[in-house]
């Protein structure tokens, strides 16, 4: 009985801590304890003295500020002070700027799916569908990926000239201005559509429309910066680039060497108040072709000229290209492809002061600045450009793994090539989720910084996922370049995607986590703020409430292991409820788990880098999830994308168990990592990688014209019809197929078994015929099918001279007619 008695208390104590119970009711219920215990006869009148003893004290301390302080807070407010990590002005710019939003539901452990359910997600306007399906169509064909990449090393003059007078650069600019303004959703879809065509052609498209001029202006310049340089920007009149990396400042901005000094300086016929800049930067795309230069540099006014501060920091201004001293048009050769990319050089150049962005007042604000627009290149550009790879990817694949035969079989119908194909389609699928709901934050006004680095490093790794493997199930057909290869640049053009707007391994080990933790929880920013104003009460309250809300989060993640998160709320009832239980739970564990390694080690976890890219993992894979829920509710739940959505969730479910036990795994307190286990997974290890079954009907779909091929890639890719195009020779073969695979199956069966004679195609078609086995119709009908097959698999060559040279515009293919159907 008194077991009984025991348990029954400790499951109340559990169901209050559940349930968040205030510090009101916690004052009552813990002296409450020691009484029950008496009245029921478990512990005698010495056991009462000894509870209430230990539990008034923590009842006073709860109802009474004024004593918390001088006894508890106080001196932990002395403590933390000391060992608060200092801020330098650059980290704290980086962390207030943007917005936080659904990453901070799941961050906290207990998100809102109506939220969720509730955002408005893929919305295009009449105007920005129209432009998708006719000024990006019709730039898309003006491409001829092979020619720019292997010869020109550029886009055409006609596709240039197309995308500066039809608005490619203004997507950003408002109307007034004689900008497109279009969503971000729109902007997205458009540059996903172009980088299913040529990546580079994005990139370029991309530049102007995230981090750049355009940008910042709209943001923070004067009005008279906005009326000269905006409208210029729309009609193509100008064409921007912005200069931030240096020899020195990559990731590392504070390092940056790049210098401009206050004076005074004849400009145009007067003295003229100003900046003297020297600067070196690279990696600059559309430097080569710009004519108006966005720059960063740290400003000085070692004499004063402005008042009485010497160093304002970074700073931004607009400069044309003309102005004197300005060094551009060199080009760099990224990964050998042919966007614009290269150096901007300046030594002693004079510059108004009014050419500062936003004008004087925003001298040595330029960090903010960017940290601020930086969330559009990252959160909305970079996935773009994943998204439209991966579905090119997932398209030519699934044609591929179909037309092409081996063994007697469709090589997709192998399990070691539907393994491959299952990572395609699920990643595909993960990716255009997280690039829709990503957009969406644009589009409901928030710049959020962290989920915008979740969004570039998991969507351009994806993207290496999906492109390896697609170049895997292509084989010899992915790796010859020529005017037949669609997927080869996509291969080269990985590395970029992963480098700028911050390489991924900076995003994943600094950014996700290191922002993310401090940005979404509800309490530390503001713990450390108070510390820092040195406002004790205010620490008191922040502390109080959060030591509520981190026994909560325990509490529920161990409530929620032990019971397989059956408490966890789930807004459906279909198959996928159990997915939104255990993202609940995962999102309680992770708000349990970050507050004690945020306790325990403090500013130690920021430099544990390891240790924290495993919890910004966790974050990024219950933000993922979230998405793919999200895109599978609004598509109205079709049964046929399930499979798709089971993979993707367990997908993430795994990754985040490895990544809380890689975290267990290497915390420093042993005992504590283990008593975290304990509490996060009672039961063992709960998620698994993704069904075999779910893989394998994932490559079937892959492999089947309409369905969810199209439903997947019906916005953000181009769908070429052509059948001389390398992708659209794709297409029409799957049409063709489509009609004839019941007749080809047949044919190959008689051929295997014999019962149709020859070696060659003909030779087989004539025998059928003979022996009425196939009718003239049918003969001719597979005679033209074969033909249109060989063509699929057949790569180009070309003549020593015409590599020689480097052009060979015409390949030489081999022959496709009269082949050998080997079956």
């Amino acid at each position: 009985m008194t077991l009984v008695i025991l348990l029954l208390i400790a499951i109340a104590l559990l169901a209050l801590a559940y349930r968040e119970a205030s510090a009101t009711v916690w004052s009552g219920v813990l002296p409450a304890v020691p009484v029950v215990l008496l009245v029921t006869g478990v512990i005698g009148t010495a056991g009462l003295l000894v509870g209430l003893a230990l539990t008034l004290p923590v009842s006073l301390l709860l109802l009474a500020p004024s004593v918390r302080r001088t006894v508890l807070t106080g001196r932990l407010f002395s403590l933390f002070k000391r060992v608060l990590p200092p801020m330098s002005r650059t980290e704290r710019d980086a962390l207030e700027a943007g917005d936080t939003w659904w990453e901070g539901e799941l961050f906290k452990g207990r998100p809102d799916w109506s939220q969720l359910h509730d955002m408005p997600v893929g919305e295009l306007s009449e105007r920005e569908q129209s432009f998708i399906d006719n000024e990006t169509e019709r730039f898309c064909r003006l491409l001829d990926q092979d020619r720019m990449e292997r010869s020109d090393h550029d886009m055409t003059p006609e596709a240039w000239d197309f995308a500066l007078k039809n608005g490619f650069f203004s997507f950003i600019i408002p109307e007034q201005y004689g900008g497109l303004h279009f969503s971000a959703y729109a902007q997205s879809c458009i540059v996903s559509k172009i980088a299913s065509r040529s990546f580079s052609a994005a990139v370029t498209v991309m530049v102007p429309n995230s981090l750049g001029p355009g940008e910042l202006l709209m943001q923070y310049g004067t009005d008279e910066q906005k009326d000269h340089w905006l409208p210029r920007l729309a009609d193509g009149r100008e064409i921007p680039c912005f200069a931030l990396t240096g020899t020195e400042a990559g990731s590392d901005a504070a390092a940056m060497q790049d210098v401009g000094i206050v004076c005074e300086q004849e400009y145009q016929g007067r003295k003229t108040l100003g900046i003297r800049l020297s600067f070196d930067k690279r990696y600059i795309t559309l430097s080569p072709v710009a004519t108006v230069l966005g720059l960063a540099f740290k400003m000085h006014d070692p004499d004063q000229l402005l008042g009485e501060q010497k160093e304002y920091g970074i700073t931004c201004a607009l400069v044309p290209t003309s102005h004197e001293g300005i060094r551009v048009g060199r080009r760099h050769f990224p990964m050998a492809l042919s966007f614009m990319n290269g150096p901007v050089q300046g030594q002693d150049v004079f510059i108004p002061l009014d050419w500062i962005i936003g004008g004087p007042d925003m001298a040595g604000k330029g960090w903010r600045m960017l940290m601020e627009c930086l969330s559009v290149g990252r959160g909305i550009s970079l996935p773009a450009l994943g998204t439209g790879a991966g579905k090119m990817a997932y398209r030519m694949t699934g044609a591929y793994a179909r037309i092409r035969r081996q063994f007697r079989l469709p090589i997709g119908k192998f399990e070691g090539v539907q393994e491959a194909m299952a990572r395609i389609g699920g990643h595909t699928y993960r990716i255009e989720a997280g690039r829709r709901l990503t957009a969406a934050a644009g589009d409901m006004g928030y710049r959020p910084s962290v989920v915008a680095a979740i969004a570039k490093f998991h969507m351009t790794e994806m993207m290496r996922v999906v492109v390896n493997d697609a170049m895997d199930v292509h084989g010899g057909r992915g790796i010859i370049f020529g005017p037949r290869n669609y997927l080869g640049y996509s291969y080269q053009s990985i590395p970029v995607g992963i480098t700028v707007e911050g390489a991924n391994i900076l995003t994943r080990n600094l950014m996700i986590f290191g922002q993310g933790a401090i940005r979404c929880h509800p309490y530390v920013f503001a713990e450390m703020e108070a510390a820092r104003a040195d406002d004790l009460a205010e620490f008191d309250r922040l502390l109080t409430r959060h030591v509520g809300y981190s026994i909560n989060r325990g509490v529920r993640a161990f409530v929620l292991g032990l019971t397989g998160a059956r408490l966890a709320t789930a807004p459906v009832s279909d198959d996928t409820a159990r997915y939104y239980r255990q993202l609940e739970r995962m999102s309680s564990a992770l708000a349990f788990v970050s507050d004690v390694a945020m306790g325990v080690l403090g500013g130690e976890l920021k430099r544990r880098e390891r240790l924290s890219a495993r919890l910004g993992d966790v974050l990024s894979e219950l933000y993922l999830a979230t998405a793919v829920l999200k895109m599978y509710h609004d598509a109205g739940r079709p049964q046929e994308q399930l499979p798709y959505v089971r993979w993707a969730l367990d997908e993430s479910l795994s990754r985040i168990y490895d990544a809380f036990d890689g975290f267990f795994r290497n915390f420093p307190r042993r005992l504590m990592a283990a008593g975290m286990r304990w509490l996060v997974f009672p039961l063992g290890r709960p998620y698994h990688a993704p069904e075999d079954a779910d893989g394998q009907a994932i490559a079937e779909s892959m492999m089947q014209s309409g369905g969810v091929r199209d439903q997947l890639t019906r916005f953000g890719s181009w769908s070429a019809d052509d059948p001389n195009d390398c992708m659209g020779r794709m297409e029409h073969a799957m049409e063709v197929l489509d009609r004839m695979e019941p007749l080809y199956d047949r044919f190959l069966k008689l051929v295997a078994k014999r019962e149709i004679n020859g070696f060659t195609l003909q030779e087989r078609l004539d025998s059928g015929v003979t022996q009425g086995l196939l009718t003239e119709d049918e003969a001719r009908q597979l005679a033209e099918y074969d033909a249109i097959r060989l063509d699929c698999i057949v790569t180009d060559a070309f003549d020593k001279a015409e590599l020689a040279s480097g052009h060979g515009r015409e390949a030489a293919t081999e022959p496709v007619a009269g082949q050998v159907a080997q079956g």
